[in-house]
């Protein structure tokens, strides 16, 4: 199978306290190049060859709780949303919220750049067609995030503290 080209990536920010866009440019396009090698060795589900974009969205908890209650049925904030996209040149949009992120980084003992990243990858590998919702489907998916992170020098998110 062939894996996805490094693809442009759009920033958004649109509300919390995020670092500056051009942080978050080199963050996600490090996060993405580690996904993508990783993938290099993975069985990944993948789109069409061409798709080139993905969307990234930085947001705050208010925002990411009214896109989950209105396309998940959970009233509630979540660390990060993706919505892959059909057809066309856009892999999809992966949203972060910043409070949800911030609290979960600091609850864990992680910098605030290492669980962005992980979640961008988390995020990008939705995109393609990975889940968690059953075991050997989420064990496959932590696979990859894993071998990501490990490119990136980033402590293993899922093992035992």
């Amino acid at each position: 199978m062939s894996r996805p080209a490094q693809p442009s990536i759009g920033i958004s920010i649109q509300a919390g306290d995020w670092p500056p866009k051009k942080a978050l440019s080199e963050l996600a396009t490090r996060a993405l190049g580690a996904a993508i090698a990783a993938l290099a060795g993975a069985s990944e589900p993948t789109r069409a060859k061409n798709e080139t974009e993905i969307s990234l969205v930085f947001t705050d908890d208010a925002r990411i709780r009214k896109f989950n209650k209105e396309f998940r049925g959970k009233d509630k904030p979540t660390n990060v949303l993706s919505f892959p996209q059909k057809s066309g040149p856009l892999l999809g949009d992966v949203i972060l919220a910043a409070e949800t992120v911030r609290r979960e980084a600091a609850l864990a003992g992680k910098t605030l750049e290492d669980h962005m990243a992980h979640l961008i990858i988390h995020g990008f590998l939705h995109l393609l067609g990975y889940d968690h919702e059953e075991d050997g489907d989420a064990e496959t998916m932590e696979a990859v995030e894993r071998a990501a992170l490990k490119r990136m020098g980033i402590k293993d998110p899922y093992a035992a503290a």
